[in-house]
């Protein structure tokens, strides 16, 4: 148990080895504040069913009673378990575990390769090349009891893959799988997606090839050459303009909790999913959506799920392709209630905000791939994450979420180096967006800067383990006011 964290808001309980731990939870049980869901399991919230609770935290139980297990075959696509109530993980031994609702299926295998992803504590999640090889073997049960997905469903994400990465995202799939083929016993399973692979790309049209945007990828990624303009503008600006740091003042878990609450209320508030406050932290107490905004709440709680995990947000890209990879996954989980909106792929169709055209979307890969080479470049914190942010914005590279997933991208750099988060607050919303389109429209990068840095100031103030000071805080800066009538005050700043 959580000692800093009041009980009602521990929902999930597990047993302990500590004797003292272990004293604690029989007397709460026997005083009936705590009831067991499962073996090792336990929970004060009374009211609602077991199978609800477990599966409202079901990868966090998986995390914690299974270190380094691996969500695999068709849950490594589908992220929660099938209509049986079946769910799919590679772990050291093998077994069916039966919990309320939920029917744990471990499979002996290797444990998580390089590629592989983090997910939540200690659970991670097969890789694409791996997931789909997983799903090309065989399996004696059928339908949604099945470990794999339908061949069908299996060619539906191999074409996916040709419309959004082309002929050479999935053939550079086809040259991960064969690699991993051998570390996983797997060979036939390879052959058999090596000759899918070929059906596919043979049915393509080849006038393809007589298009600027196919000829440009036969010859590497083609990227967005305007957008490029104005990354190197931003780096050169950034590399000229020196910063002062500063550093994180929520360094206990309360107070890095408590800051992430209100960076994910903002972050979404700032797109237009407007949630009153006390019933945002209620989403959050308790991980359950409101019942009549099912979607507006998974992405609070998607968004919380990243910025709250101290351990994720130290993660920042080492190369192209891990950027990629970062994006993809922490979009998947940020927008996993809308499926509408792709959560993981890349778009699938171009977007735009008022007067503003966002990359191509068959230039998305290159033009991020393009605009990494500017980020290694830069060596400061607030360079990196100044950096980061409009790339992600500007890009824009998903049918909706760019913005907080470009927030979340700035705040890991920062993070990293055990400097502060920055939050953009509502009332900062037009500045923000301004700045943002000073250098989009203008290539000016100073009043984005300028910006950034008045946030980075005033988001030092939002610290603490009391969240009544806070609030105080965050209400005296007008943090929550819309409107031309208010302005971003700083505690401790002269009017």
């Amino acid at each position: 148990m959580d000692k800093n964290t009041p009980l009602h808001l521990q929902e999930i309980i597990f047993s302990s080895s500590n004797a003292e731990k272990s004293r604690a939870i029989s007397s709460l049980i026997k005083q009936g504040k705590l009831k067991k869901l499962a073996p090792r399991i336990y929970s004060p919230n009374l009211e609602d069913e077991e199978q609800s609770i477990i599966k409202r935290n079901l990868f966090k139980i998986i995390g914690h009673l299974y270190s380094g297990a691996l969500l695999s075959h068709r849950s490594a696509f589908e992220y929660r378990p099938t209509t049986s109530g079946d769910i799919f993980l590679t772990y050291n031994y093998e077994r069916r575990i039966k919990l309320p609702g939920v029917t744990l299926n471990m499979m002996a295998g290797p444990s998580a390769l390089s590629d592989d992803l983090p997910f939540v504590d200690g659970l991670h999640v097969s890789g694409q090349a791996r997931a789909i090889l997983e799903n090309l073997q065989t399996s004696r049960r059928p339908g949604p009891s099945s470990k794999i997905l339908t061949l069908p469903e299996v060619e539906e994400k191999l074409e996916q893959i040709v419309k959004i990465q082309g002929e050479v995202g999935l053939n550079e799939l086809r040259d991960r799988a064969r690699e991993l083929s051998g570390q996983l016993g797997m060979k036939k399973e390879f052959e058999k997606l090596d000759r899918l692979i070929s059906a596919i790309l043979t049915t393509k049209p080849s006038s393809i090839l007589k298009s600027p945007i196919a000829l440009a990828r036969a010859f590497g990624q083609p990227f967005d050459a305007k957008r490029i303009e104005l990354f190197e503008n931003l780096f050169v600006t950034l590399k000229n303009t020196p910063t002062s740091p500063f550093s994180d003042p929520n360094v206990s878990n309360t107070a890095f909790k408590n800051f992430a609450f209100y960076e994910a209320y903002f972050s979404n508030f700032i797109e237009g999913t407007k949630f009153k406050l006390e019933e945002a932290m209620q989403i959050i107490e308790t991980g359950r959506p409101m019942a009549t905004r099912d979607e507006d709440s998974h992405d609070i709680l998607g968004t919380y799920q990243i910025v709250s995990n101290r351990n994720e947000m130290k993660i920042t890209p080492e190369s192209p392709e891990h950027l990629l990879e970062i994006l993809q996954y922490r979009h998947k989980i940020m927008l996993s209630a809308r499926p509408s909106k792709k959560p993981g792929e890349f778009k699938d169709r171009n977007n735009r905000a008022g007067n503003t055209d966002f990359v191509d979307m068959e230039l998305v890969r290159g033009t991020l791939i393009k605009g990494f080479e500017f980020y290694q470049g830069l060596n400061e914190p607030f360079a990196k994450a100044a950096y980061m942010m409009f790339l992600v914005s500007e890009v824009h590279p998903f049918l909706d979420g760019n913005g907080r997933l470009a927030r979340v991208m700035m705040n890991a750099e920062l993070l990293k180096t055990n400097q502060s988060k920055i939050i953009i607050p509502t009332v900062f919303r037009e500045d923000y967006l301004g700045a943002l389109r000073a250098v989009s429209r203008r290539n000016e990068p100073e009043k984005y800067i300028r910006m950034l840095l008045r946030a980075w100031k005033f988001s030092t103030t939002i610290a603490g383990e009391d969240m009544n000071r806070i609030y105080h805080v965050l209400k005296q800066s007008n943090a929550f006011e819309e409107g031309e009538d208010y302005i971003l005050r700083i505690d401790g700043e002269q009017s």
